[in-house]
């Protein structure tokens, strides 16, 4: 009878269990190892690849404006919801409309694109992001206004505006634009009570000129001069002194003092010949005088510096 011996058996399993060990530890290294490298594959591909979400806010950091428009649109044409790259190339898109030196195709095309892609990033914006989405797309529609020429986009403005101010967002700049747009839809009453509030947080020439234009439109002609005086002391711009002496010369010719309406005009003609309402001021002066020959020049040459003036055309088509 053969006799097993048991020493050998238990170094043979001893050495089996050995691979057995080796393999199961090579295995789980090597598991770990792909899950490393893959992990890590998918990381830098997430955050350091050039149309990623971090390049994206790197770029806006470093206010690389068309980077940021670039680098979102590439990440919608994978992702055509995705909320940050909409809001973002939101963001770009209005930046780079008002960048542009013209009114062109590339204007419209970028406030376009900015107003569409907040309005759908609105749609699933986070609440403490969502008041500045509705201050940009106020700022967007405002701009889009002073593009066209009928005052049709000045109610979206008031909307977006209003609900970014009562959203909690903050920016010195919103109660002159609600005072605008207000004033372009012929609500002079809340214009004057935004511009009231403008003007709490700065003073400027053009916000006091808009206010005296509000209040002339209102009836209020006294408090009207009050704002043009001011308007008049505070301001170094020929443009908005001009338009200042052009609105205190209307009030005069309308209360009938027409020496200080002429003292008015002439302070503009002196410093600006080529002003064209000043020439149609005058025109207005030597009309209500009976002398309509002079009435007529002053008219023609207001037609020569801004063929389309509505005032002249009127005037010189009423005496022929």
């Amino acid at each position: 009878m053969i006799r097993k011996n048991s020493r050998s058996g238990n170094i043979w399993r001893n050495e089996i269990d050995l691979v057995k060990i080796c393999i199961i530890l090579f295995v789980t290294v090597s598991i770990c190892g792909f899950i490393t490298i893959f992990s890590y594959i998918a990381i830098k591909k997430i955050f350091f690849s050039e149309n990623s979400i971090s390049k994206m806010y790197e770029a806006w950091n470093d206010n690389e404006i068309e980077k940021v428009y670039e680098i979102s649109s590439n990440i919608l044409d994978k992702k055509p919801l995705n909320n940050t790259a909409l809001t973002f190339r939101g963001y770009s898109a209005f930046k780079l409309a008002v960048s542009e030196p013209d009114n062109n195709q590339l204007t419209q095309f970028y406030i376009d694109r900015s107003i569409n892609d907040l309005r759908v990033a609105k749609q699933s914006a986070k609440k403490r992001t969502l008041s500045q989405i509705h201050y940009v797309l106020g700022l967007a529609y405002f701009y889009k206004n002073k593009l066209s020429s009928s005052h049709y986009y000045a109610d979206l403005s008031v909307k977006y505006l209003e609900k970014a101010f009562s959203d909690g967002y903050k920016s010195n700049d919103i109660s002159e634009l609600l005072g605008l747009e207000y004033a372009d839809l012929g609500n002079s009453k809340k214009s004057i009570e935004n511009f009231g509030e403008a003007l709490i947080t700065h003073e400027s020439d053009t916000l006091l000129y808009n206010i005296a234009i509000q209040y002339y439109n209102s009836g209020q002609k006294d408090i009207a001069k009050q704002y043009i005086v001011r308007t008049v002391a505070l301001s170094k711009d020929d443009d908005i002194l001009s338009d200042s002496h052009s609105l205190m010369a209307r009030i005069y010719m309308e209360e009938e003092n027409y020496s200080a309406a002429r003292r008015e005009l002439d302070l503009i003609l002196e410093k600006n010949e080529n002003f064209a309402d000043a020439h149609y001021g005058l025109g207005i002066l030597y009309e209500k005088q009976g002398d309509l020959a002079k009435a007529r020049s002053e008219w023609r040459k207001c037609l020569k510096l801004q063929v389309n003036h509505p005032g002249a055309l009127k005037k010189l088509s009423e005496l022929k």
